[in-house]
C-alpha cells in the first residue's frame, strides 16, 4: 500500500466533491418528491420528526405517532438524534431530515474513496464512491424518508477507513459514538474489538469490547427501561433461537447446524444474502473486515419479523459500506498475490456499480431512485384531495390521521394513527379508504377507522376520492394537544 497516494490532488477532490453534490442532490430529490406525493410516512419520518421538533423545543421527546406521552428513549436507545434539533431551527419542517440523511449518506462515500485511493488510483477510487451511493442499501435508506441508523452509517464507514489506516484508538472512539446510534451497537462493538485484536491492538480491543458490553447493558437495562411505558426492553423478536439473550446463546453454541439453518430458511433471507454478496463476486467472504457487518446482518436474519428480510428498508445501508472496503481490500490482496488477479479490483468496482446502473434503471422495487430519475413520482388527484384534506384541519389540535397523512401535520399539530392517541383526545379526524398499508403495529384498516369515529361522535365535515375529514363538535381542544409544540 502506497500511502503517499492516500490524499487526493486538489482536481482531484473537485471530482469526488462534484459526485457527492450530484447524490445529495438525488437523494434529496427522491426524499422532496416522495413527501409531496404522500409516499413519507409516519412511521418512521413522522416518529423521528417529532421527536427531533421536541429536543429543538428543548423538551423531551415525545412521539405521539406511538403513543400519548410516549418517551421515545423508551423505544430505541438514539441520544445522538438530539444533536440534529438545530437543523430544526434552520428550517422547521420534516423534509430537513432528508437533506440530513442525504448528507450523512454522502459523508459515508469519502472514506470509501479514501480507502480505495490508499490502494489504487483515483478513477478506480471514484467509482468505489460511487458504486457505494447507487448501491440497493442507499437507495433504499433514503426510499425509508429517515432511520436513527443513517447516522451510524458515516460513523462506520470512518471507522472501517481508521482500522485500514492503523489508527486504533480513532477507531475506539468510533466505535463509542456508535453507542448514541442505537443499542444494538454495543454488539457491533464486540465485533470491532475482534478485528482489532486480529490485526494486534489488544489494548483497544480489549476497552472496544468493555464498552460495547457496558453501552449495550445500559441501553437496555437501565436507559431503555426508564422510559418505556412497561418498564422494560421490550424488542427480543429471536424465537427461532430461544425466549432470551442467554437461550439463545447456548442454541447457538450448542447447535451451530440448526442456527445457520434459521439464516436460510426463507427465500427472502436467501435473497438478502446474494443481493449483499454477488454484485461484489463474494470477495467480502474473504477479508475479515466483514466481521464488523455480521451483528447487524445475523440479528436481520435471525429475527422473526419477514419484513426486516426484505432487501426494501434501511436497515442494509451500514452494512454497505463495510462490505464494500471487505471487498476491496480482498480483491487487492489477491491481485497482489497472483498476476493473472491484477484487475480484479476493477472488475470489482465495475461489476458494484454495474449491478447499480442496471438495477436503477430496470429494477424500481429495490432501486427505487428508478423513479425519481424517470418522473414517475408525479402528485396525482388524491394526493391533492390528501392536500385538501391537511388543510382544513386547525393548528395546535390532536388529530388522527392516517401514517402517509402524518408527515403533513407534525408541524403544528398533536398527531398520531387512529386508536394510537385514545378515544378522548382527538377532536378531528382524517381517514382515506384507498390507504393500502396503515402503520404501526397493530393498525386499524381504514373502514374500521371510519366506522370508530362515527361511533365516538365524530361528524363528517368533508370528503373527496375516498378521501374524509371528520370533526367531534362537543369535545374541546386538551392542554397536551395546544401545548405539544409551544416551548
Amino acid at each position: 500500500m502506497d500511502r503517499r497516494r492516500a490524499w487526493p490532488a486538489p482536481r482531484e477532490r473537485w471530482h469526488l466533491a462534484l459526485l457527492l453534490a450530484a447524490f445529495t442532490a438525488l437523494a434529496v430529490t427522491h426524499s422532496f418528491l416522495r413527501h409531496r406525493a404522500y409516499e413519507s410516512k409516519g412511521y418512521d419520518l413522522g416518529i423521528f420528526d417529532q421527536a427531533i421538533r421536541q429536543y429543538a423545543l428543548l423538551k423531551p421527546p415525545i412521539v405521539p405517532v406511538k403513543g400519548v406521552g410516549f418517551h421515545l428513549l423508551g423505544d430505541h436507545f438514539h441520544p445522538v438524534l438530539a444533536l440534529l434539533a438545530p437543523a430544526y431551527w434552520i428550517w422547521d419542517d420534516p423534509r430537513v431530515l432528508g437533506i440530513v440523511m442525504a448528507l450523512a449518506l454522502a459523508l459515508a462515500a469519502v472514506p470509501v474513496y479514501l480507502f480505495a485511493r490508499r490502494r489504487s488510483g483515483h478513477g478506480l477510487a471514484l467509482g468505489a464512491a460511487a458504486a457505494l451511493l447507487l448501491s440497493w442499501p442507499f437507495q433504499a435508506m433514503v426510499n425509508w424518508d429517515f432511520h436513527e441508523i443513517t447516522l451510524g452509517v458515516p460513523l462506520m464507514a470512518w471507522l472501517v477507513w481508521a482500522l485500514d489506516g492503523g489508527r486504533p484508538w480513532t477507531v475506539t472512539a468510533l466505535a463509542a459514538s456508535l453507542l448514541t446510534v442505537r443499542e444494538d451497537m454495543g454488539v457491533t462493538l464486540v465485533a470491532v474489538a475482534l478485528v482489532l485484536a486480529i490485526r494486534g491492538h489488544r489494548v483497544q480491543a480489549a476497552v472496544t469490547a468493555v464498552l460495547g458490553v457496558a453501552g449495550y447493558w445500559f441501553a437496555t437495562s437501565v436507559a431503555i427501561p426508564r422510559f418505556s411505558p412497561t418498564g422494560s426492553f421490550g424488542y427480543w423478536q429471536f424465537t427461532a433461537l430461544g425466549p432470551d439473550l442467554p437461550s439463545s446463546l447456548l442454541f447457538i453454541l450448542t447447535r451451530p447446524l440448526s442456527a445457520v439453518g434459521v439464516l436460510v430458511d426463507h427465500p427472502l433471507k436467501i435473497a438478502l444474502l446474494l443481493l449483499h454478496l454477488v454484485p461484489l463476486l463474494l470477495l467480502p467472504l474473504l477479508s475479515p473486515l466483514t466481521l464488523l457487518a455480521m451483528p447487524v446482518l445475523l440479528s436481520r436474519l435471525f429475527n422473526d419479523r419477514l419484513t426486516v428480510w426484505s432487501p426494501v428498508f434501511q436497515y442494509d445501508a451500514i452494512l454497505a459500506p463495510i462490505l464494500l472496503m471487505a471487498a476491496l481490500e480482498a480483491a487487492h490482496r489477491l491481485a497482489a498475490r497472483r498476476e493473472e488477479l491484477r484487475r480484479l479490483p476493477t472488475v470489482l468496482v465495475a461489476a458494484a456499480l454495474g449491478v447499480s446502473l442496471l438495477g436503477t434503471a430496470v429494477f424500481p422495487l429495490v432501486f427505487p431512485f428508478h423513479r425519481t430519475l424517470t418522473g414517475d413520482m408525479a402528485v396525482t388527484a388524491h394526493a391533492r384531495s390528501l392536500d385538501r384534506a391537511v388543510s382544513l384541519i386547525p393548528d395546535g389540535v390532536c388529530v388522527e390521521a392516517p401514517d402517509h397523512v402524518i408527515p403533513h401535520l407534525t408541524t403544528r399539530t398533536y398527531v398520531g394513527l387512529a386508536g394510537d392517541i385514545g378515544d378522548e383526545l382527538a377532536t378531528w379526524t382524517i381517514v382515506d379508504l384507498q390507504e393500502e398499508e396503515p402503520g404501526g403495529w397493530d393498525p386499524l384498516a381504514p373502514g374500521q377507522v371510519l366506522e370508530r369515529a362515527r361511533a365516538l361522535g365524530f361528524q363528517r365535515v368533508w370528503s373527496e376520492d375516498g378521501v374524509i375529514v371528520l370533526h367531534h363538535p362537543g369535545r374541546a381542544v386538551d392542554r397536551t394537544c395546544s401545548d405539544y409544540l409551544r416551548r
